[in-house]
């Protein structure tokens, strides 16, 4: 199976010896979640430059074999912690503002303890964003949206930031609760579901890429093209001298 490493990002072919999955029984009668097993995964990264390790702990239930024994069933999942890294955050580029980056892990950490406190540092990231990246600061995030789509419709928006990504923040508003309170004050935590929580993060990893990480590619390509045809020149100024 194929496998990203949370730590370096290095996607990766897991083998046999990069990977261990240690189960067991956890020795108590059936519950009202049926948990009646454990498996404790782990999973190292092949990168020479990372060598780190993930680990996840599961409670399971079981099942019969085909010769009617009771074995873990490990894809029958009852709960599910992660051990290492704490969080599913992935590592972002250094261009992306540390303030930004903070508040995306931190609502990586707390996605699946407070959905509704995870959304909260979403949406304050997306506010960040459109302030750092786009220099667009107003009262209200709901008004920093509505600006940004005029910046985009009359072409004064930065290159990086589309029509789509524009809909894609305002369509947020339309997700549950979210959306009936998105024009309030950035801080106010509201009932958010697992779900709608994890869509932001998405919306939020998808910004970080198509904002910031393009342009500082496109902005360091150019540069090596720039400095290429300057080398060229002197080049042939000392030829001609």
């Amino acid at each position: 199976m194929t496998w990203n490493c949370p730590f370096c990002g290095h996607n990766q072919v897991v083998t046999g010896g990069s990977f261990n999955l240690i189960r067991g029984f956890i020795g108590t009668e059936r519950n009202r979640y049926d948990v009646r097993g454990y498996a404790i995964k782990m999973t190292e990264c092949l990168n020479p430059e990372c060598k780190e390790f993930a680990a996840e702990v599961m409670l399971v239930g079981v099942k019969q074999n085909t010769v009617g024994q009771t074995v873990i069933a490990i894809e029958d999942v009852k709960f599910r912690s992660r051990i290492r890294p704490v969080s599913a955050a992935r590592p972002q580029h250094a261009c992306i503002p540390p303030q930004l980056v903070r508040d995306y892990e931190e609502a990586c950490a707390i996605v699946e303890l407070s959905p509704k406190a995870a959304a909260t540092l979403c949406r304050r990231c997306l506010q960040g964003m459109i302030r750092n990246f786009c220099g667009i600061s107003r009262s209200t995030l709901a008004q920093e949206i509505a600006e940004l789509k005029k910046a985009v419709d009359t072409g004064t928006a930065p290159r990086q930031v589309s029509d789509e990504s524009v809909e894609a923040i305002d369509s947020v508003r339309s997700i549950g609760n979210i959306g009936a309170h998105f024009e309030r004050d950035i801080d106010l935590i509201i009932e958010v579901d697992d779900g709608e929580a994890l869509r932001l993060v998405s919306l939020i990893e998808l910004l970080f890429e198509e904002w910031y990480v393009a342009r500082f590619d496109r902005v360091r390509r150019l540069g090596e093209v720039r400095e290429t045809g300057l080398a060229k020149t002197a080049e042939r100024r000392l030829l001609s001298s």
